[in-house]
């Protein structure tokens, strides 16, 4: 179902993704958003199949994880209210990278590439600062990847 309400809006203000949008483009993208509710356990996505669409989360954790060579499954991060995931199928075009599960009841707000695309068709400086703080988000993800990456070669060295 598609969402309106001034609380909903008031959250999504103080979200990194809707960051620097005017009133105007940010009712226009919340008009597009789904919203999606997730029993705890439940899969929201499943790492490698094909990705068309982010989440934004509202309410409630989930679990980001990959499958390591080894087969058994590795936690990659924690989600909770205000954080988004989904984006890099976006703007790759590639499967999922990883799988996501509620580990309590969520609900979450769902943007489509088809809607993003339309987004972009309405309002192209909007849709360009969407795509930077998108940018910044997996820039920060990254910085911290380099973080840790760095962390876990030195101890193997130590």
């Amino acid at each position: 179902m598609a969402v309106s309400s001034p609380d909903l809006k008031a959250f999504l203000i103080a979200t990194p993704f809707f960051g620097g949008l005017s009133d105007a483009s940010l009712d226009l993208l919340i008009s597009m958003l789904v919203e999606r509710r997730f029993d705890a356990g439940a899969a929201v996505v499943s790492e490698g199949e094909p990705g068309r669409s982010m989440y934004i989360v509202h309410s409630g954790e989930l679990a980001v994880s990959k499958l390591g060579h080894s087969g058994r499954v590795v936690r990659m991060a924690g989600l909770g209210p205000g954080d988004f995931f989904g984006e890099m199928t976006l703007i790759e075009m590639q499967n999922r990278s990883a799988a996501v599960v509620a580990e309590s009841p969520t609900v979450l707000y769902e943007l489509t590439a088809r809607n993003l695309y339309a987004y972009y068709k309405a309002d192209v400086h909007a849709y360009v600062m969407v795509l930077l703080n998108i940018n910044r988000e997996l820039c920060r993800r990254l910085r911290r990847a380099d973080d840790l990456i760095a962390e876990l070669t030195d101890a193997s060295r130590a």
